[in-house]
């Protein structure tokens, strides 16, 4: 058997136990994350780029574009490092390698964080406390219907994010991985460059102050990294919904639904799962810096409630599960070409 095809599957199985470890374990409490260590890296460069380049709107935009590259970078070349040691090294490669996929993904802790919220429900202070860890909205004036549409909410745009996105990418690297013999990145390479993108999105992608155009390259390769993930996910959702001959109806909703959405992504994410799961989302948001609209999502469904949160949740399971059965399909047909 070539070794493109015995490796690609080798890659698959790996992703497929880290998949599994992330649903089992997810993320313990205490252990460093590759997140951190990511975060800890932005705020260093932050201060310094805004030490150097003040409010300057152009050198703060070139520093943006600098520490994209740095932590991007740096993060690919550490997640290739860490491939290149369980190749030739794979008695105590394989398993960090594998440690390190899982870190990179975040459906099990997202889907366990989203039912905190519901499990402490009626009591909202608990519920708010909960909450406040998984958005960015305020949840102090939050009562039980706001609560559980931000939990529907963060459970269907995060999916994308936290999961499928870096999920598409570790599978787009196991068959980069394999078909180079290891020489280009693979899928650790990949999906810690995608949580780089994330992270610096997360942390600097905000249109305020500085920021307006320090986390402006951060944020938009963010956007792009997290565009064709978030379009299969809204082609293919109708298959795990039961639905499979409206995949192309469900992708056309979920791009017109959520263009309203300032986001390329979120809207559509939460557009797909919507649709998908027949619930209404969106409306008015509280924010640190005041009131946001944002687009009325399946608008003709019921508000959300706890059953609709669990049917997103699903929903997300399945679609997990058809990806890595097609992808394992794929490598099993890989193997048996002569």
């Amino acid at each position: 058997m070539p070794a493109e095809q015995s490796g690609f599957a080798a890659a698959w199985l790996l992703v497929l136990a880290a998949c599994c470890l992330d649903r089992l374990v997810g993320d313990p409490a205490g252990w460093l994350h590759p997140v951190q260590l990511m975060g800890w890296l932005i705020r260093r460069l932050q201060r310094r780029a805004e030490a150097w380049a003040l409010d300057r709107p152009l050198p703060l935009r070139a520093a943006g574009v600098l520490i994209t590259l740095l932590l991007v970078a740096a993060s690919a070349g550490a997640g290739w490092l860490l491939e290149q040691l369980a190749r030739h090294l794979p008695l105590l490669g394989l398993p960090l390698l594998l440690l390190a996929l899982a870190s990179a993904l975040a459906g099990g802790s997202l889907a366990r964080a989203v039912r905190q919220v519901l499990n402490a429900l009626p009591d909202l202070e608990a519920a708010r406390g909960h909450l406040a860890w998984i958005v960015g909205r305020d949840v102090s004036r939050l009562e039980t219907a706001g609560i559980v549409r931000a939990a529907a909410e963060t459970a269907s745009e995060n999916a994308v994010d936290g999961l499928f996105a870096p999920l598409f990418w570790m599978l787009l690297g196991a068959w980069l991985g394999a078909a180079s013999a290891g020489a280009l990145p693979g899928p650790l390479a990949l999906a810690w460059a995608f949580k780089a993108a994330s992270t610096l999105d997360s942390m600097l992608g905000y249109r305020h102050g500085r920021l307006r155009w320090l986390g402006t390259a951060g944020a938009r390769l963010d956007d792009l990294l997290t565009w064709l993930p978030c379009r299969l996910v809204a082609l293919s959702l109708p298959i795990a919904a039961g639905r499979p001959q409206h995949c192309l109806v469900g992708l056309q909703l979920a791009l017109a639904e959520g263009a309203a959405d300032p986001s390329p992504n979120a809207g559509v994410s939460q557009a797909a799962y919507a649709w998908a799961a027949r619930v209404r989302l969106g409306g008015i948001n509280r924010y640190v810096d005041g009131l946001r609209a944002k687009p009325i999502l399946g608008g003709e469904h019921p508000a959300a409630d706890a059953a609709a949160v669990a049917r997103i949740l699903r929903l997300s399971d399945r679609l997990e599960l058809l990806w890595l059965g097609l992808s394992g399909l794929g490598a099993l047909a890989l193997t048996h070409q002569p």
